[in-house]
Order: C-alpha cells, then sequence, then structure tokens
C-alpha cells in the first residue's frame, strides 16, 4: 500500500472517531441525565393527583391550557425552600397581571409531617397564588418519578429527620410540556426571561 493511501486512510479514521464523539456529545446534550431524547425534549412531567393546602383535589388535567411551575420541597426546609418560594412569590409581583397566568406549585416531598394544614399555614408567608400540594407517600412518589426529580431522607439529632431534594424549579408549558428550568439562586433577571417567555407562549 503506497504512503499517499496510508495517510488517506488514516485521515478517514480520525474523521470517523471525531464524528462518533461529537455525536455522543450531542446525544447527552439533547438528553440530559434522566430525561428521554424525543426530538430535543426531555420527558419531564405527567398526569398527577394530588391534594391542595386547602383540602381540594387538584390534577394535572386541571392545568391544561395553562403555564405552570413546579418545586419539590417541605415545610421544615431550612433554606432552599423559603428562598424558592420567596423568589417565586416576588416573581409572581414582577409579572405584574401576567402573573395571573402562571400556577405555581409546591409539592411536599415530606407527606409524613406535610398535612394541608401545615402546608396551609406555612404558605401564608407567601405569595397567595402558590399552591401547596401534597397526598400520600405513593402518590408523590409518582411525581418526583415522572418529574425526574429527587429526594432523600436523612436522619438528624434527637431521632429527627431532614430532607435533600432537587432545588430547581421546573416549568411546563400549556401543553404541559417540559420548557426549562429556574435554578436556586439564578439571577431574577434570568428567571424572569424565561417565566415570561412560559406565559406568553
Amino acid at each position: 500500500m503506497s504512503r499517499l493511501r496510508i495517510i488517506l486512510w488514516s485521515l478517514v479514521a480520525v474523521i470517523a472517531l471525531v464524528a462518533g464523539a461529537l455525536w455522543i456529545v450531542g446525544d447527552r446534550l439533547v438528553a440530559p441525565q434522566g430525561g428521554v431524547r424525543t426530538s430535543g425534549v426531555a420527558n419531564i412531567g405527567g398526569p398527577f393527583t394530588l391534594t391542595t393546602h386547602d383540602g381540594k383535589k387538584l390534577s394535572s388535567a386541571d392545568l391544561a391550557g395553562r403555564p405552570f411551575a413546579v418545586f419539590f420541597g417541605f415545610t421544615h426546609c431550612p433554606d432552599v425552600c423559603p428562598t424558592t418560594l420567596f423568589e417565586m412569590s416576588e416573581n409572581l409581583k414582577a409579572l405584574g397581571p401576567d402573573g395571573d397566568k402562571l400556577t405555581v406549585l409546591f409539592i411536599s416531598v415530606d407527606p409524613e409531617r406535610d398535612t394541608r394544614e401545615l402546608m396551609a399555614t406555612y404558605l401564608e408567608s407567601f405569595d397567595p397564588r402558590i399552591i401547596g400540594l401534597t397526598g400520600t407517600q405513593e402518590e408523590i412518589d409518582a411525581v418526583v418519578k415522572a418529574y425526574r426529580a429527587t429526594y432523600q431522607r436523612v436522619p438528624t439529632e434527637g431521632d429527627g429527620y431532614t430532607v435533600n431534594h432537587t432545588a430547581s424549579v421546573y416549568l411546563m408549558d400549556r401543553q404541559g410540556h417540559f420548557a426549562g428550568t429556574l435554578d436556586y439562586h439564578e439571577q431574577q433577571d434570568t428567571q424572569m426571561r424565561k417565566l415570561r417567555r412560559l406565559v406568553e407562549g
């Protein structure tokens, strides 16, 4: 085999390796960890029925045609939850009249302690448009799984416990499709751009 042919075959092999690497990287970017690659959109979200902090049943079907935001947390949370709920309260105010177009859901990952009565008392400190949701352990686990979220109960001193959980806010469009996230401690102007796109979309 001539030296020129060897060089050409070597170039072909290098190009194939680079193309394969780019395909793998692109595939991971399109399908984030825990998501499913479907036309570039992660498969996050799904049907649910839970109990609101005022004792009513709320299902995903009730949200049809409205954009909504989902945050998983618990009332005994020392920092992430109150900070996120305060930020969402400020965002709803900053949206002005468009704030009424967005449904914000606070889903407890601690149903053992988070009764609807406790959720109602806890949410008095935040925007009244935020809806607290709780349910049985099975109902909560099903929603957590559908949203590719995580939580873990962690023992503390004195036979108590805290809960580590996903800190992002999931944004869902009018069709109930995943539209992105608000990240913990993200700048408000960044959050507002995402929320305006969501409510205007």
